[in-house]
């Protein structure tokens, strides 16, 4: 007679089951089964199993059906079965596993004590082998948020995210770098910066991010033009034969931990001081970089609102970049409203193709992009006005025709390189103002949250010009910004957030009329 569920045998248990195959991707693993499977079993939703197939195995959250897959088979997504080499009819092995010990640990995060460094180092490959599920990685975010790691626990965290990945190891010294923290809308620098470093003969490696709360990162921006997803030996090759490249880190198997903690980073929309740190370092030290420079934009409805908190990250940046070998150097940048005019991928690739061809369609951008430059110039002793010889670079041409050997080393395959084959967006709109006075104030936060509603980062051509800035005059009906977005609802969208955000402030040279009342003023 056949035994109930209640009184199966653990050596009864099934431990085979049959492979059913489902085209969905999610960040951590995930396998599929029959609730009569689990029951037998005594597995709830988001328990862990090992499934294996010969030499191959992962260790996976489960989810649990009636009907997508029946008992004695396991429905096994499109990441898993990559790893496991399997397909659908196939068997494969799987047994219950035990929750990792990350878990007590990020707890002691939430308790706001302090890591030992095998605890961080069991942490990151639990992270780095898929081992934590998303709410598990954003309890982890959010603890490390609220309670930020000392210095100590940085610099660990740093060299555990490095060893979780590759090392790209590039012929040549020194290796030039820089970073900017993010947090001012438009900052699309690096496409400048670098052009001009390796024209001047440097080195320079730049992996950069996907944003995280912005509009757009480097790797968005570009990617409007170029392949910024290389393999580490295309990077090194690319730097050791044109002397840079603008490559997306996370393409690359350098510090994948990383790639996973921004992952869970991005719907949060937050970015722990911790994290910043580690981050930043982990994939520098990653490229083999021997200076480094860090750029803190700073001011307010920034990441970085005042200078206190911009020398802290100025000082912690230096401290734990001596500790892991790294000599860096930081400037603390004004970051009161957005770079230049362009927030968007699409637009800001065509104001940087702008100050590469010679044009100033901002002076905050071309002040800043050599400015960055001239101090990495000089960070190595190569040259004792590296700002002048930024200029003199930029004004030569020699930036422009760098740039374009970069990209073109990465594969652009367009015909032209220029600001004007970068293709305008499908919609636009128009934001005019309200009233005579002067631009008294722009909400970086507020151009960001309409910059999204538009379709930013993944939609390469939203996002914002702004034909007004800090300080400028306008008169009742001037045009202040134009919305950019390639579909019509997001443009509506847009637009409903920008009415109620209201991202710039006019106001008159008279802020308020004060009357008398008889011999007192009220």
């Amino acid at each position: 007679m056949k035994k109930e569920n209640s009184e199966i045998d653990e050596e009864d248990m099934p431990d085979t089951f049959k492979v059913v195959t489902i085209d969905l991707e999610t960040a951590d693993f995930t396998v599929v089964m029959n609730r009569g499977d689990a029951r037998v079993l005594g597995l709830r939703a988001l328990d862990r199993v090992k499934v294996s197939r010969d030499d191959r195995s992962i260790t996976a959250l489960v989810e649990l059906t009636d009907s997508v897959v029946g008992v004695g088979s396991i429905g096994v997504l499109k990441r898993g079965g990559g790893i496991l080499k399997v397909a659908g009819g196939e068997e494969v092995r799987m047994v219950p596993a035990q929750r990792p010990r990350s878990i007590e640990i990020i707890k002691k995060i939430m308790k706001g004590l302090e890591l030992e460094a095998e605890e961080i180092q069991v942490l990151t490959e639990d992270i780095t082998n898929h081992l934590l599920s998303d709410v598990e990685l954003a309890a982890f975010v959010t603890a490390t948020y609220i309670n930020p790691m000392n210095n100590r626990e940085i610099k660990d965290l740093t060299m555990s995210i490095v060893k979780t990945g590759e090392v790209i190891d590039i012929d040549g010294e020194p290796i030039y770098d820089f970073h900017s923290i993010g947090g001012a809308p438009g900052n699309k620098i690096t496409l400048i910066v670098v052009p001009i470093v390796a024209a001047a003969g440097l080195l320079i490696p730049k992996t950069c991010s996907r944003a995280i709360s912005s509009a757009g990162g480097t790797a968005d921006i570009l990617e409007t033009i170029a392949n910024v997803t290389l393999p580490s030996h295309r990077i090194k090759n690319i730097t050791e034969t044109v002397g840079g490249v603008i490559a997306w880190g996370g393409g690359v198997n350098i510090a994948p931990a990383d790639d996973i903690i921004i992952r869970a980073e991005y719907p949060l929309a937050i970015d722990p001081y911790s994290q910043v740190i580690a981050s930043v370092l982990a994939k520098k030290k990653a490229v083999g970089a021997d200076y480094l420079l860090i750029d803190i934009p700073t001011g307010e409805n920034t990441k970085v609102p005042d200078m206190a908190l911009a020398r802290k990250y100025a000082r912690d940046f230096i401290e734990i970049g001596d500790g892991i070998g790294i000599h860096v150097e930081c400037a603390i940048t004004y970051g009161g409203q957005p770079i230049g005019r362009a927030i968007g991928p699409a637009l800001e690739v065509k104001e940087a193709l702008q100050v590469l061809e010679g044009e100033t369609p901002s002076s905050s951008v071309v002040e800043k992009a050599l400015s960055i430059a001239g101090i990495i110039l000089e960070m190595g002793g190569t040259h004792e006005n590296g700002k002048r010889k930024a200029e003199e670079i930029l004004k030569s041409g020699r930036a422009l025709e760098k740039f374009k050997e970069i990209i073109r080393a990465q594969g652009c395959d367009l015909k032209e390189i220029s600001s004007g084959s970068v293709r305008e967006s499908r919609y636009v709109d128009e934001v005019r103002a309200p009233k005579d006075g002067y631009v008294a104030s722009i909400n970086n936060r507020s151009i960001v949250k309409i910059c999204r509603a538009a379709g930013c980062p993944h939609e390469k051509y939203g996002g914002i010009y702004l034909h007004k800035k800090k300080g400028d005059k306008v008169r009742k009906g001037d045009l202040l910004y134009t919305v950019h977005s390639d579909h019509r609802r997001k443009l509506q969208t847009a637009l409903s957030v920008s009415k109620k955000l209201e991202p710039i402030y006019i106001e008159g040279m008279v802020i308020e009329r004060v009357p008398r009342d008889g011999h007192h003023i009220i």
